[in-house]
Formats: structure tokens, C-alpha cells, sequence
């Protein structure tokens, strides 16, 4: 019954200043609103870099030629062979797929159009690797790799860049480097990585690649797709080994190739947008900051108006816990209104960036979470003392305020 009557003197103190307390609110609002709006778009960032990632492979090992070290990769290295594939497939457990890959940029050209195309020679085996579907037509199979098959998978964008929009592609021929290629297959759209557009691209037979576009023998890189749920840190030290073998490393000297574990860089990434998050949402914790010296502003200023008040309830019996109660309440319902406006705020702005820009925000519950006990516990900090200053005064001073 107490704790009621104190709410409703609350309420009706702050109804009665209803501006003041409206600016006060206000910066709450624009505190929470802001937290959660940049953890939202922070968390977006998290989502693209996962999604993108995830499109290019799960389970995914990629062993590339060349020495990593501290200033990079080392170019210019052809020690990369299909015997270090067929090697990879006899002696290592745990594999699922592999394809080796090579590649060459050439022109492509269909009657009086053409474009610069990336050409990749990969297997079969490439399309479930690295997560490609096919929109029409089929991929290439084992027997055409072999008979090194002059056959084409296309991208999205090679398709709107060389044929008609009513017209089906499957079934015609395009000149690569001079040499009839059949497309067989359009791949489904996949976007633009930022760093390589998956869907300017085209596959052909690994075989046919080296071949007739090439002419080398060896390779860009080995992909290789672990069985589900097994360990890529154990495969990559297995491949690894085995390479060193396969290549007459000496212990003492560095590797001559290098292997890229795809869990390890969503690991990278993620921490990195996770870092960005954690700043985007400190930045924004500020105005949370802001809001509450508002809060202790309009209190201090609230318990010098109310002195008199204070002494009146004070001479009637009122004790100094209630005095502090009193306007504690006062100042957690400032933060708390503020907070759920602030989260309505935040929300929507989380929407309107997501519909308005070229970024993707996730409103995420803890972030909502937080922000509330953010804000309410912005009400208690800041609150306490100028509720502890009304609770501390003496009656008789109080009194005689003017």
C-alpha cells in the first residue's frame, strides 16, 4: 500500500513538470533507441560476413602454392599438382570431396557479344564444395572431365551480359581463347562477395582448363571438403604433413604451400564485426551517459523546489527511507518510460536503415536486454544521490526554505 501511494505521488510529480520530465525522458529515449540500433547494425555486419563465407563453402580447406609469412604470400610458385590431389584422396581420412582448380582470365564471346570472363577449370566434385546450384541445365560430369570435354557452367551475370533476357543459353556455344565452348548450365545467383563476384564466373573441366586454355600443368589451388562434424584442425595438419612429404620438405626449412581453414576465417571475421559491434555499442552507450546526468540534473533541481515538501512530510513522521523511496521512484520511472520508448526507437530504426540503406541490421534480444537494464540501472546511479540529498535534510531547515 505504501510502495503504491509512493508511485502515485511519483507520477503526479512528474505530470505536474511534464515538460521537464519529457526532456529528461528524451535523452533515455535517444540513449537506448542508439545502443540498440548500432548492436543491431553491428550485428547485421556479423550476419554478411558469416553468409558470405558460408557461400563459398562449409567444411571447407583450401591449400593453395606459395609461403605464408609475415609479409604475405609468396607469388609465382608452381608446385601445386594433380598428384598432390590423388595423393590427398589415398592417404587422408576424413575428406568428403575434393577438387583440384585452375584458372584464366579470358575473353568470352557469343555471336557480336562478348566480356571478360574468370574461368575456372575445377571438377565436379567443385559445385557441392563450394556451394553452387544450378538455375538450368546440369554440371559436368566425372567422364567429361576425362575426356576433357570442352563444356561451360556460367554465372548470372555472364548470361545478362551475353544473351538476351528471353533467350535459353543451355545448348549454345561460346568462343574462349578461340575454342567452342557448350554451356550445359547457368549457376543460381549468388551476389558480390565485395572481394570476387561469384557470379561473373565460368566453370569448366579442370582437364580441359589446363589443356586448351592454359596449357600448364599445374595447379591454383586444392579445395577440400571435410566430412561432416569432423575436426579441420586435425585434416589441416594431416594435409599438411602429407604435402611436406609429398614435396621433400626438409624439417628445418618452411612450407612451399600454404592451407586456408574456412572455419578459421569465419573465427576471424566474426571476432572482427563482434569487436565493431562491442565499439558501435559503447560509442552509443555515451548518450546513455548523457541521459543520466540529465536525470540527476532534473532531480537535484525537483528536491530544491520540493524542500518544503520534504520538511512538511518529514514533521508528520515520514522517515529518511521514505524520502529516499520517494524520489528514487521518481527517477527509475524517468528511465524506465525512457527505456521502453527508447527500445520502440531503436527498433524502428534498426527497420529504417535496413529498408532505406544498402546495410542489414539484426535486432538481437540481448541487446534489447541490455539497453533495459542499462537504462533503469542509469535511473538508480544517477538518481540515488539527489534522492539521498532530499532524505538527509533536517526537517527544521526544511521548513523554514524559501
Amino acid at each position: 500500500m505504501i510502495f503504491y501511494i509512493t508511485l502515485k505521488v511519483a507520477l503526479r510529480s512528474l505530470w505536474a513538470n511534464k515538460l521537464r520530465s519529457f526532456l529528461a525522458i528524451l535523452g533515455i529515449i535517444i540513449g537506448v533507441a542508439a545502443v540498440i540500433s548500432m548492436l543491431s547494425l553491428g550485428a547485421g555486419a556479423r550476419k554478411n560476413v558469416v553468409d558470405n563465407i558460408s557461400k563459398m563453402g562449409t567444411e571447407l580447406i583450401v591449400i593453395r602454392p606459395g609461403n605464408k609469412g609475415h609479409r604475405g604470400v609468396s607469388s609465382g610458385r608452381r608446385n601445386m599438382t594433380i598428384n598432390d590431389a590423388e595423393e590427398i584422396v589415398k592417404n587422408i581420412k576424413g575428406i568428403k570431396s575434393i577438387s583440384p582448380a585452375v584458372s584464366s582470365n579470358s575473353q568470352l564471346k557469343y555471336l557480336n557479344k562478348n566480356t571478360r570472363a574468370n574461368i575456372q577449370g575445377v571438377a565436379e566434385t567443385y559445385f557441392e564444395i563450394r556451394n553452387f546450384e544450378i538455375e538450368k541445365g546440369r554440371i559436368f560430369t566425372e567422364q567429361e572431365v576425362e575426356r576433357n570435354s570442352r563444356v561451360a557452367v556460367i554465372g548470372k551475370q555472364v548470361v545478362d551480359t551475353l544473351f538476351d533476357e528471353d533467350d535459353n543459353s543451355i545448348g549454345k556455344t561460346v568462343k574462349l581463347k578461340g575454342q567452342n565452348f557448350k554451356i550445359i548450365g547457368v549457376l543460381k545467383e549468388k551476389g558480390d562477395q565485395g572481394w570476387f563476384n561469384m557470379d561473373d564466373i565460368v566453370l569448366v573441366p579442370f582437364s580441359t582448363c589446363m589443356k586448351h586454355l592454359t596449357g600448364e600443368d599445374y595447379l591454383r589451388e586444392i579445395n577440400v571438403m571435410a566430412e561432416k562434424n569432423y575436426d579441420l584442425s586435425i585434416l589441416e595438419k594431416d594435409l599438411t604433413a602429407l604435402l611436406r612429404k609429398l614435396h621433400n620438405i626438409k624439417d628445418e626449412d618452411p612450407d612451399d604451400f600454404h592451407v586456408r581453414n574456412q572455419s578459421e576465417l569465419l573465427d576471424t571475421f566474426s571476432s572482427i564485426t563482434q569487436t565493431f559491434t562491442i565499439l558501435l555499442g559503447g560509442i552509443a552507450s555515451i548518450s546513455l551517459l548523457v541521459g543520466g546526468i540529465g536525470i540527476m540534473n532534473i532531480m537535484l533541481v525537483t528536491v530544491t523546489e520540493r524542500t518544503k515538501e520534504i520538511g512538511i512530510r518529514k514533521a508528520i513522521g515520514a522517515h529518511n527511507k521514505d524520502i529516499l523511496r520517494q524520489f528514487l521512484i521518481e527517477s527509475i520511472l524517468i528511465s524506465g518510460m525512457g527505456g521502453i520508448l527508447g527500445i520502440l526507437g531503436g527498433i524502428s530504426i534498426g527497420y529504417i536503415i535496413e529498408h532505406f540503406t544498402s546495410f542489414s541490421t539484426v535486432i538481437e534480444l540481448y541487446g534489447v536486454v541490455l539497453a533495459v537494464f542499462f537504462s533503469t540501472g542509469v535511473g538508480v546511479f544517477f538518481g540515488y544521490y539527489p534522492a539521498r540529498r532530499a532524505a538527509m535534510m533536517e526537517p527544521c531547515a526544511a521548513l523554514r526554505y524559501e
